[in-house]
Formats: structure tokens, C-alpha cells, sequence
């Protein structure tokens, strides 16, 4: 695909997301699925290295996309189109079986997680100073119109506590967050709640990124382990409401 944008608003065809109310469910699986429905759609950053497998299924009582890596990386994305001053926390439902035991957010070997979240923006061009945008058309050249303007990754690591920042390895362009870590939820789906907006500014220092892409992945293409996950209940809303209605 040509363009700047292209590949991060896979599924323009399809509609995109509108925001209508106070809470934006993402999706509503209703039956499992070899291949997770449009507009999800996995991108393989590096052709090289096998894609992880995604699908939709049933793991206890949890509609769910569930994810199995091997020495595999892919990500399964789909666009998004909310306005976070009227929604700006992000809720949803995860599992892992277990964390990875090599991997290590501070190094590109160790740069595997379980599971992760990725949010992915576009930002406004008074935002992106010339060093960054020749880095940003490099990183383009090499990986691909998926290299986003900016990224937060939400991520179930396996050694750095629960609220640990780190810039990612590879890249100043996204920058990693730690919702959870180690054994102690493994086994069990757990609900995340992160205020996306206030992440964004806190981390990129914008109030004008528009958020355009959601994304889960797990990926174990550095560390070689493998690694079983589940991603559920994607939703959107207010600081002051629940994630969940009971």
C-alpha cells in the first residue's frame, strides 16, 4: 500500500468506529473463528519472521481473541475513531497462561512481551521536528507505512513492576508502559483501565494526537519462547464511569 497513512487505517473501507455516546464498545464477537473478522487484520512488520496466530474463541466463558506466539511477531490491528475528550480511558479484558522468563523491555534481545496493547497515533506536523520526521521516513523505508507518527504500548511484562515507562528499544516513537507484570494474575483474565489521553500528553507532551489504531499483539521473535494470550472486551469511556457495566 502506498502513503504516509495507509496502513495505519487498514479497513477504511469498512465503517469506521463513530462515537455515539458515553461508552464505545470496540467489538462484539459473537461466535469463534479461525480468522478474526474485518476490520481486524494482522500486519507483519518483518516478512522474515513467522506471524504470530490469532482467532476468535470461547476460553472461559470469554468471547476473546486469543493469540499464539512461537518465534513469531505479527500484530493484529484495527482502525479506530473515538474522540478522547468525551472517552478517554481505555478498558479491556487479558490473560496470559504465563510471562515470558527471558525477555527484557530495556534491551532489542529481550524485546518480547506475552501480551500488549498498542495504541498508535497520528500526530499534528507543528509536533514532528525535522530530526524526527527523517527518522520516521527511515523507519518507513524499512518496516513499512505500519510505523505510526507515535505509539503507547500497554504491556504484560515479565520482570519491570506495574507502572514502569520505558522508551522502546528500537524506537523514541513508542514508548512502553508496564500494566502488568509477572505470575501472579497468569492463568486468569484480568481488566486494564488506562486514561489513553492523559498517557498520550504525558508521554509525547500533545494534546492534538489523534488516535487512529488499536492493536494486540503477543511476540516472542527475539527471546524464541512462546507465549499464550487473550484480548477481550475493547472499550472507550468517560474518567469518572465504570469500565463494565454490571
Amino acid at each position: 500500500m502506498k502513503g504516509r497513512n495507509s496502513l495505519l487505517l487498514i479497513g477504511a473501507s469498512f465503517s469506521l468506529l463513530v462515537q455515539a455516546g458515553d461508552e464505545v464498545m470496540l467489538d462484539h464477537f459473537t461466535k469463534e473463528s479461525v480468522v478474526v473478522p474485518s476490520p481486524w487484520q494482522v500486519i507483519q512488520l518483518n516478512k522474515k519472521v513467522s506471524p504470530t496466530r490469532y482467532r476468535v474463541t470461547r476460553w472461559d466463558d470469554v468471547m476473546a481473541i486469543e493469540a499464539t506466539a512461537e518465534r513469531s511477531m505479527s500484530l493484529l490491528a484495527r482502525p479506530v475513531e473515538i474522540d478522547l475528550n468525551r472517552t478517554p480511558v481505555l478498558c479491556w479484558r487479558w490473560r496470559v497462561d504465563a510471562p515470558l522468563v527471558t525477555a527484557d523491555m530495556a534491551t532489542k534481545e529481550g524485546d518480547d512481551y506475552a501480551a500488549r496493547v498498542y495504541v498508535s497515533f497520528a500526530m499534528p506536523k507543528s509536533a514532528l521536528n525535522f530530526v524526527t520526521r527523517v527518522k520516521l521516513k527511515l523507519a518507513r523505508s524499512i518496516y513499512g507505512d505500519a510505523v505510526p507518527d507515535a505509539a503507547i504500548n500497554y504491556v504484560w511484562d515479565n520482570r519491570y513492576p506495574v507502572g514502569t515507562r520505558k522508551l522502546n528499544a528500537y524506537t523514541d516513537r513508542i514508548h512502553m508502559i508496564v500494566a502488568e507484570s509477572g505470575a501472579a494474575n497468569a492463568g486468569k483474565w484480568v481488566v486494564a483501565r488506562h486514561d489513553v489521553q492523559k498517557d498520550m500528553v504525558a508521554e509525547f507532551g500533545s494534546e492534538q494526537a489523534h488516535l487512529v489504531q488499536l492493536s494486540v499483539a503477543s511476540d516472542t521473535d527475539n527471546t524464541g519462547e512462546r507465549a499464550h494470550a487473550g484480548f477481550a472486551d475493547f472499550n472507550f469511556v468517560q474518567r469518572n464511569a465504570a469500565c463494565f457495566a454490571n
